[in-house]
């Protein structure tokens, strides 16, 4: 009843018109307003990451389905050993009008794994080895050693060009008074007028997902996009018509990280008692999400460098075993003391459905759950992040010894070595070592895969859910109906 009560008071902010069905694409961006902001020094939003990909592309990018297609680049070339890329760029020009040189997107791109970039990408690049203009419109990236997912990093918008803070296209955005953005399409003077077959222009909104959805829900918006489990449960009390709620078959981090490595968390078989004790059958159910699986590795299944990852000992043990074993491992810790830990979670109607759940299998065991604001001081705190890319490097790395309170130095030295391995089974064999040194130290309670849904009107044919939750503006509809 609460979440159907705030949807109608967010309904009652919203003006009575409706988007027009020839009209520009209006879309709600769950988030603030949006902003053209350098990923080298903060991260994207997801009203920054569409505004990002809209107006300042980068050298590839997703297609509706999540594969690769052109964008700065018209072409590219992987050499035979996989350690050098040769991109040849498309005509295009900058904001200001001037030509967009190999030179220029190279500098872009060195930028991103300089010792100053705060990039989220950089720690999966420190395998380049160079970016080298090699003439007015050809650049090459070379590797020290192969990766077979880098297009994948390429497309996404945290590598997209941007250079004098202005991007290079395809779309131009135009603030309104209202606080949204029109995008328009760039199209070069030499193209004929009344040509046809260029994308629509695009509202973009920046807005809570209450707000949000109540805007579609009134017909006021053709797409919801950028949300997550902590929101889905207004989405799902808004009762969208049709195939309107769409999820993306994302992959990542959904789970728990110990941010101490001091006190009763400082064994591994506390940590490990905490992760046991959760009935994530019933945690998924309660979320509701088609197709949406239990986890209990820290890398998913199907990525080829590492197709066994490493699940805990207890595994294939039935629940209420697991919970005996761990109430036991929790008595021998910490002896008669209460046990409390402090879980930071964002806030949201789903974060506080995923914290009961929680508490009350902690309960279980004996241990005490309180919830804390999600800047607070916390003994563990939500991930919910998207994989970039198919790379078991991307999960391991989130636990090495300069990200995590809790790690395996031993687990580290295997990722290095990994990072410059040449031959595919050696590779593989130090990622699956690292996966298994990081399993047995417990630094993270891996819960399912992230939840990314979206809510999407009739007329956007183009729209189609990929993997990386990626819906580029010009592709979201591709014809008029």
């Amino acid at each position: 009843m609460a979440i159907r009560a705030t949807i109608l008071a967010a309904c009652l902010l919203l003006a009575a018109c409706e988007a027009a069905e020839d009209g520009p694409i209006a879309v709600s961006a769950v988030g603030g307003p949006p902003r053209l902001v350098n990923p080298n020094l903060q991260p994207l939003a997801p009203p920054d990451a569409m505004l990002t990909e809209s107006t300042a592309q980068g050298l590839v990018r997703f297609d509706p389905s999540g594969q690769i297609e052109p964008a700065l680049a018209q072409s590219w070339i992987v050499s035979d050993d996989g350690l050098r890329y040769t991109f040849r760029l498309a005509r295009a020009q900058w904001a200001n009008g001037g030509a967009v040189t190999a030179e220029q997107v190279a500098a872009r791109l060195r930028a991103v794994v300089s010792r100053a970039s705060r990039n989220p990408l950089k720690p999966l690049l420190l395998v380049v080895e160079d970016v080298e203009a090699m003439t007015e419109n050809v650049l090459e990236i070379s590797l020290q050693a192969p990766r077979p997912n880098l297009l994948q990093l390429l497309a996404q918008p945290e590598l997209a060009v941007i250079r004098n803070n202005a991007g290079t296209g395809p779309f131009r955005a135009a603030a309104r008074e209202d606080g949204s953005l029109l995008l328009s399409m760039h199209r070069p003077e030499e193209e004929e007028e009344g040509e046809s077959g260029h994308a629509p222009d695009l509202l973009l909104r920046g807005e809570p997902a209450a707000l949000a959805v109540a805007r579609f829900a009134r017909g006021e918006a053709d797409l919801v996009t950028g949300g997550t489990i902590g929101d889905l449960p207004i989405a799902q009390a808004a009762d969208p018509p049709g195939a309107a709620l769409r999820f993306d078959p994302v992959n990542g981090l959904l789970g728990l990280v110990f941010t101490e490595s001091s006190g009763a968390l400082a064994q591994p078989a506390l940590r490990g008692a905490l992760s046991m004790a959760i009935d994530r059958a019933a945690l998924v159910a309660a979320m509701a999400v088609p197709e949406l699986q239990p986890r209990l590795s820290i890398v998913p299944s199907g990525i080829r460098e590492l197709p066994r990852p490493a699940v805990p000992a207890w595994a294939e043990s039935p629940l209420p075993v697991r919970r005996a074993i761990a109430e036991r491992s929790i008595a021998a810790v910490s002896g008669e003391q209460p046990v409390t830990v402090r879980v930071a979670l964002p806030d949201g109607p789903g974060y506080r459905l995923l914290f009961a759940h929680l508490r009350r299998d902690w309960r279980a065991i004996g241990v005490t759950a309180q919830r804390v604001g999600f800047g607070a001081d916390a003994d563990l705190r939500l991930i919910d992040a998207v994989a970039p890319a198919n790379l078991s490097t991307w999960y391991l790395r989130r636990f090495s010894c300069d990200s995590s309170s809790v790690c395996s130095e031993a687990a580290d030295r295997q990722l290095d070595s990994a990072r410059l391995a040449r031959n595919a089974a050696e590779r593989q064999q130090l990622l699956a070592d690292a996966d298994r040194l990081l399993a047995d130290a417990v630094p993270f309670i891996p819960l399912a895969a992230p939840v990314r849904w979206s809510l999407v009107a009739q007329r956007l044919n183009g729209f189609q859910p990929n993997p990386f939750g990626r819906h580029f503006a010009g592709a979201l509809l591709v014809e008029r109906r």
